[in-house]
């Protein structure tokens, strides 16, 4: 099976996202990641998934989507031709023995501390999938206390968006 990442822009509705998910369930497909959020185009919102499945089975379930009312267009993204970007909370354990290290570990990974506390950092990364989980690897010695992560964001490089020839309000 191969991974693959859509970018879904739909009409901002409720209960379209568990229309979307219902349709890979049926079909037994997991979804490995998925995010929601708003677009450039007021009442539009951009859903990514990123499943693993083959090629043909995907496109019965692309073919499935599009007959859903509220989706306007679907896009599968080629890693080569787009930018996928992970966001991850970690809150490590930081004493004052171990508290400089983290800083080290965190500034060679060029992420950010955005909370402090006397026992623990919680700190911030984003990139893509190798460089958060090679952080997460990074700071598991000292004990990783809590951890949140948002799922795959994806967007096509270049000038063509997927809301081009979309009616603004």
């Amino acid at each position: 099976m191969a991974s693959h990442v859509l970018s879904l822009l739909v009409e901002d509705k409720a209960g379209l996202l568990t229309r979307v998910a219902g349709l890979f369930a049926r079909r037994g497909f997991n979804i490995q990641s998925l995010a929601v959020g708003v677009t450039e185009v007021p009442g539009l919102s951009r859903i990514t998934v990123v499943v693993d499945v083959e090629a043909f089975p995907l496109e019965q379930v692309t073919k499935q989507l599009n007959k859903l009312v509220n989706v306007i267009k679907i896009v599968e993204l080629e890693p080569s031709a787009a930018v996928l970007r992970e966001h991850m909370l970690i809150k490590v354990r930081a004493d004052n023995q171990t508290r400089s290290n983290v800083l080290e570990v965190v500034s060679l990974f060029r992420a950010q501390i955005v909370d402090y506390a006397p026992d623990a950092l919680v700190v911030e990364v984003t990139g893509d999938s190798g460089k958060v989980e090679a952080f997460l690897r990074a700071l598991e010695p000292f004990g990783v206390k809590e951890l949140a992560q948002s799922g795959l964001l994806a967007i096509g490089r270049g000038g063509k968006s997927i809301t081009e020839r979309v009616p603004r309000s």
